[in-house]
């Protein structure tokens, strides 16, 4: 009882003394006009002078830590939660915490965005102790239809179009809503991302139905896995297995199929091309800390994805089962109608799969088109495959960038879905396969490829929105309204 009290006490204190830094000017001029002091005018003088100067440079009166300011500071909070949560990248979510902050009271907060933790400070002037909170992110499932609703209640509670409390209940709503699509349709999503994988390499109806069912196994043995609790790395290395299982059993059962097309598309469905583009826009844009975690994520999941396919490609050739290296298939030198197609369908059903909105599976699809068309028209000119990848990812990074600006989207829900054709699925495969017939040197040096070719596509992404950020700024919403001035009458 005695702490109790003691730190009631400590807060009735600390409130006193807020309340005469806030309230001293009034209390000296009391003073002043008992004692009748001409220096204490001069000190109070310049008291009120240092005041009004601080004022100015804090951008006007702050006010102090209240009711409203805690409920605000909670909103930002699950905001940016659900931003990070949802597959958007750190300098997103800090931006729309900073509006959030500042719309309902909050105009300095120091906002902390990591791969896992969303933390946010406000220090309010006049000695009053800081407040401090953060939230945890524990599961990261993509949304981008939730990431499009996001961003339009912070530009509505940015424009003061909404109070502090319908901004809370819009925020309720937003995470109340089902899903863009059904759990059955992500599922199929997946799936009809490898067959259509395997078709842009040239695979055939039956290759195409087998990428199928390797990706459907693959993604449908993880999810139980990871129903028992196993890691997210074991689960990508069993689906990696998996496809290439198949792959083995076609070889050995003497199918008329280029079995390589078969692995391949199960690879361009499981590399992870989101966190590859979001840790690359991270780095870049200066949030080294969350750029590095997602990209040591992204180099453990594609070192999940080389060990399934490696361990079961060794093992088939222990079992006289080899795959051989003359019959991997090629990417095309030119644009042929089934592996435009292909194209087209990898971004749509990457978009499924991501929960993007049915009005933009068109443009996306267009956008998946246009990638690979520009990719292999480089290569067409034996342009290496990392600066082409770049070029195409820089091209279709302007143009999703311009389009998500016109429809007041992320930029993310309008580019991501259009890279997923530019993988390197086949460089991982050849790469996989020269380790595994011995040849060491050449294996690792395609493996280097592959991955620089991965990141040159999250390079490309985040080269062509800052291209347009050259002629329209988005930081300038950062920079405080404008007051216009009110006239008494």
């Amino acid at each position: 009882m005695a702490s109790r009290t003691h730190r009631a006490a400590s807060f009735r204190w600390l409130g006193s003394t807020a309340v005469t830094a806030e309230s001293g000017d009034a209390q000296n001029g009391a003073r002043n006009g008992a004692g009748g002091d001409g220096g204490d005018e001069r000190a109070n003088q310049g008291g009120n002078e240092f005041a009004a100067m601080e004022t100015a440079l804090r951008g006007g009166h702050e006010p102090g830590v209240g009711g409203d300011s805690y409920a605000a500071m909670d909103l930002a909070l699950r905001i940016g939660e659900l931003m990070l949560a949802g597959g958007d990248t750190a300098e997103s979510v800090d931006l729309a915490i900073t509006r959030i902050g500042r719309a309902y009271g909050l105009p300095h907060p120091e906002v902390n965005v990591t791969l896992a933790v969303v933390g946010m400070s406000y220090l309010p002037r006049g000695g009053r102790p800081p407040v401090t909170a953060e939230r945890r992110v524990r599961r990261r499932l993509p949304n981008y239809t939730r990431l499009a609703a996001v961003a339009d209640l912070v530009r509505d509670a940015t424009a003061q179009r909404l109070t502090l409390q319908q901004a809370r209940f819009a925020l309720g709503d937003i995470i109340g809503r089902r899903a863009a699509y059904p759990g059955w349709a992500q599922v199929g999503a997946l799936s009809l991302l490898g067959a259509a994988g395997a078709a842009l390499v040239g695979g055939g109806p039956l290759a195409i139905c087998a990428a199928f069912v390797a990706t459907l196994l693959g993604d449908r043995t993880g999810a139980w896995l990871g129903r028992r609790g196993i890691a997210d790395f074991f689960q990508m290395g069993v689906a990696a297995a998996i496809g290439t299982l198949v792959t083995v059993l076609l070889v050995w059962s003497s199918a008329d199929v280029r079995s390589g097309t078969v692995i391949i598309g199960v690879l361009i469905a499981l590399i992870p091309g989101r966190a590859l583009v979001a840790a690359m826009q991270d780095g870049i844009a200066g949030d080294l800390v969350t750029g590095t975690t997602r990209l040591v994520e992204v180099l453990f999941t594609i070192t999940a994805i080389l060990g399934g396919v490696g361990l079961v490609t060794y093992l088939g050739a222990r079992a006289g089962v080899p795959v051989s290296l003359h019959d991997l298939p090629q990417a095309p030198f030119s644009v042929a109608a089934p592996q435009t197609l292909g194209a087209a369908v990898i971004a749509m059903a990457f978009a499924v799969y991501h929960l993007v909105s049915r009005g933009y599976l068109p443009p996306v699809a267009v956008g998946g088109v246009l990638s690979w068309s520009v990719l292999v028209e480089l290569r067409a000119v034996h342009l290496p495959a990392a600066p082409a990848t770049a070029v195409a990812a820089t091209l279709v990074g302007v143009l999703g960038t311009l389009l998500a600006r016109w429809r007041g989207v992320p930029a993310l829900v309008c580019v991501t879905p259009c890279i997923a054709p530019l993988m390197p699925g086949t460089l991982m495969y050849r790469g996989m396969l020269e380790l595994t017939v011995g040849d060491s040197g050449r294996g690792a040096l395609i493996l280097v490829e592959a991955l620089a070719t991965a990141l040159a596509i999250g390079t490309g992404v985040y080269i062509g929105g800052e291209l347009l950020r050259l002629v329209r700024p988005v930081r300038r919403a950062l920079r405080p309204a404008r007051r216009v001035p009110v006239t008494r009458r």
